[in-house]
């Protein structure tokens, strides 16, 4: 389809002239006298490319483009005028002008500017669709990430999401485990049904009890009315189960049953209540360490773990610091400011022991304590700034297991947590791990990486 361009001129002979010129080269052509008409044939057919005077009948050039723009249409407008100077060349830049062109002007300028505008159109156009297809395949329910072990966990959320499967999170406390199974249930078919979390190790025994399965009046002293456990409050929807490795045994075997039968009876009552509710646990043990201990069932374990999930801590996934610092930023409302190149380095720098729920803190704490524009170095938490919690990079990483171990494996994983570390940059994931940056370089083309 031939691409349309508006010329908006209010010299006859200066619109037939670029008429035929651009007809000639396969363009679709139409016109306009002055702004008032722009305007009209804009509103009636958005042009490719509008070819637009400086000067011109009420409304002029510059006030048509500012009302374009205010609009929000971004195709390409080319200024020309007769009366060029630097000033008004920079006034049309900023107002949103692509190109500007002063009388007289070659035609085969203007045709290669036309040319250049539709090409820088379609790219932008190709731009924006690729951020959307990344926000689309990425983004899942707004978590901040882009190292690539949380993106391939995202990946898994969203294979996982629309199906009946358990699911176990395991992660560092402070990691963003309720959110992957927010994220987890808002991508099912169950988003429109309630999510209901739960914390196990929040909660004693006797009191967990009731607050899963509900009781019944006169259950025990003080239950004066009956009430619905978090389990019927979840009907349809999602139970979230955080710390499910400091269940007592017990209700491990009330749990168990719910998830092989659908049914459970309210403490104190007979009755059996049918539920439909798909478990998403969390955890930052290791059940399976304590099924050896004799503190978890093992039976439990393999109806819960049916797709594993382990998120990485935040001082594994240091490139992903600088995004979630802009994440915090916009959502404490910082109007503004930001972090100083030093300051950004401290942060990514600190090994963060309470993950991303401290780094959040620390950034609401400075948006609100921080009175200039930029946050410094010195603005920051005196453990921030003095590495506290930082790796002992004289303390040896690895003990030799009695078995043997597999040493690209190690040399693959060193390789990965300097990169991480350093935002992704060789030459500085060099410099930790005592190498050069082509030797580096070698050994990541030879690990794949």
């Amino acid at each position: 389809m031939a691409k349309r361009i508006l010329i908006a001129d209010d010299e006859k002979n200066m619109r037939w002239v670029l008429g035929q010129a651009l007809e000639s080269e396969g363009y679709e052509v139409a016109q306009a006298a002055d702004g008032k008409e722009a305007l009209s044939a804009i509103a009636e057919q958005e042009p490719d490319v509008l070819v637009l005077d400086h000067r011109m009948p009420e409304p002029d050039g510059m006030e048509v483009m500012r009302r374009v723009r205010g609009k929000g249409l971004k195709f390409p407008i080319i200024m020309l005028t007769a009366h060029g100077n630097v000033a008004q060349a920079v006034e049309a830049m900023k107002a949103g002008a692509s190109e500007y062109l002063t009388k007289p002007f070659d035609l085969e300028e203007l045709k290669l500017s036309i040319e250049k505008a539709l090409q820088y159109r379609d790219l932008a156009a190709e731009v924006e669709r690729l951020r959307e297809e990344i926000d689309k395949e990425y983004d899942v329910e707004g978590i901040v990430a882009s190292d690539g072990r949380m993106l391939d966990i995202l990946e898994t959320v969203r294979k996982v999401a629309p199906t009946s499967a358990t699911v176990v999170i395991y992660g560092e406390s402070g990691t963003g485990k309720e959110l992957i199974a927010r994220a987890i249930h808002n991508l099912s078919d169950r988003a429109t049904k309630p999510f209901v979390s739960v914390s196990a190790g929040a909660l004693p025994e006797t009191l967990l009890e009731s607050e899963l399965f509900g009781y019944e009046k006169g259950a025990f002293t003080g239950a004066m009315t009956p009430k619905p456990g978090r389990f019927e409050m979840a009907n349809g929807g999602t139970l979230f189960l955080d710390e499910i490795g400091d269940i007592s045994a017990a209700t491990q075997v009330k749990l168990l049953r719910v998830l092989q039968e659908r049914r459970f009876e309210r403490l104190g009552g007979t009755r059996s209540i049918e539920v439909d509710v798909r478990i998403v646990a969390a955890t930052n043990r290791d059940l399976q360490q304590l099924i050896a201990d004799g503190d978890f069932r093992e039976d439990l374990f393999y109806r819960l773990n049916v797709v594993p999930v382990t998120l990485p801590p935040l001082r594994q996934r240091a490139s992903d610091i600088p995004l979630l610092v802009a994440h915090f930023l916009e959502k404490y409302k910082a109007g503004g400011k930001t972090f100083s190149a030093d300051a950004m380095e401290a942060l990514v720098n600190y090994q963060w022991p309470g993950n991303i729920r401290e780094l959040e803190n620390t950034v609401e704490r400075l948006v609100i304590l921080t009175h200039s524009e930029e946050i410094g170095l010195d603005d920051l938490p005196a453990e921030v700034r003095a590495g506290i919690g930082a790796v002992d990079r004289g303390a040896a990483c690895y003990v030799l297991p009695e078995d043997g171990v597999n040493l690209e494996e190690v040399e693959l994983d060193l390789v990965r947590q300097a990169l991480d570390r350093t935002g992704g940059s060789a030459p500085k994931a060099a410099k930790l791990l005592g190498l050069t940056a082509k030797t580096l370089e070698a050994r990541m083309q030879r690990l794949g990486l």
